[in-house]
């Protein structure tokens, strides 16, 4: 049975999608790759399938559960969901679906809108969004300095501290003559490839490309998307926290749902996950050993503080820029 991409789940746009499902004293799960929800009759419990690609949005309401590979797969589909009281009312939260995260929100809560206010006073400017953009990625070359310094010293991940800081040290003096966003882009691009080839040496892994997320069968790619998603995770919690939508990005792409999650994943992606999953890969660590190196470190990184930090700090200088 041939895969479908997320992009291909979700050919067919809501306006046109025939189904909006209403469920009640039943369990939604995957069955053979099929998103079901389950009834039970007697002793029996009857399959129903989900056409998940022609579903606009699913409520659940009483005595009804969701498991997480259901979501996963209904995300993919960008399938609306929510929970909601008998009879479909009221509507006690909903998803913005997204295939990295998805994130509840309770309908009857009322988060700041300070920060959200000073993140639109200047995101339609393309100047300031990219100004927004260099903000952030000098707070990710310190956090990268910061701790990959501290691994060094402490003999986990002796990276030459006069080859990091050249490095470093390049990507900041070419940021300030970036002028567009694709700039900024492309000199990220070349600047991590470049740390990733600095951190297979530091561990002697050998050589190593990284690869496009799920296509390869090399442990440290792997594992690298393990600890991607749990830094996409903070950083939709980060967003989330302050009340801002994901998708109101400022590097990758205005028009990208949930683009902001993984500008603020960036933040500490390459400083607190990128040497764990080269030092788990030598270590022959399995996925819940290398999960649980991510975990402490980025709790002992502060990662999530940082995150919301650099998003509180960024709206502040950026909203100023425009007065």
């Amino acid at each position: 049975m041939k895969d479908f991409t997320p992009s291909e789940m979700k050919t067919i746009l809501h306006s046109k999608r025939a189904n909006l499902y209403y469920l009640q004293h039943c369990r939604v799960l995957v069955n053979g790759g099929r998103v079901e929800y389950v009834t039970d009759q007697g002793k029996e419990s009857l399959y129903w399938n989900i056409p998940i690609a022609n579903t606009t949005a699913i409520l659940l309401g009483t005595g009804t559960s969701v498991t997480q590979a259901a979501m996963r797969e209904l995300a993919k589909a960008g399938v609306l969901v929510g929970f909601c009281g008998g009879g479909g009312s009221p509507l006690f939260t909903g998803n913005e679906v997204d295939v990295e995260v998805s994130w509840l929100t309770p309908q009857s809560e009322y988060r700041p809108t300070e920060y959200l206010q000073k993140w639109v006073s200047f995101w339609f400017d393309d100047a300031k969004r990219l100004t927004a953009a260099k903000h952030f990625q000098r707070v990710r070359l310190a956090m990268i300095k910061k701790h990959w310094l501290a691994a060094s010293t402490q003999q986990q991940f002796p990276v030459p501290e006069t080859q990091l800081t050249s490095v470093l040290a390049r990507f900041e003096r070419l940021l300030t003559d970036c002028e567009t966003t694709q700039d900024l882009l492309l000199l990220e691009a070349t600047t991590t490839k470049t740390l990733y080839k600095l951190a297979s040496q530091a561990v002697d892994y050998g050589d190593f490309t990284r690869s496009e997320r799920g296509n390869s069968n090399d442990v440290a790619n792997q594992f690298l998307d393990h600890g991607n998603y749990l830094a996409y995770g903070l950083g939709a919690t980060a967003c989330w926290v302050i009340g801002l939508p994901h998708g109101l990005a400022i590097l990758h792409g205005k028009t990208r749902r949930g683009g902001l999650v993984f500008d603020v994943a960036d933040i500490v992606k390459d400083a607190l996950v990128l040497p764990q999953a080269f030092i788990a890969a030598m270590a022959g660590d399995d996925e819940q050993e290398f999960r649980q190196r991510c975990l402490n470190q980025l709790r002992a990184g502060n990662a999530l503080d940082v995150m919301i930090e650099t998003l509180q700090d960024t709206a502040e200088r950026c909203a100023e820029i425009t007065q």
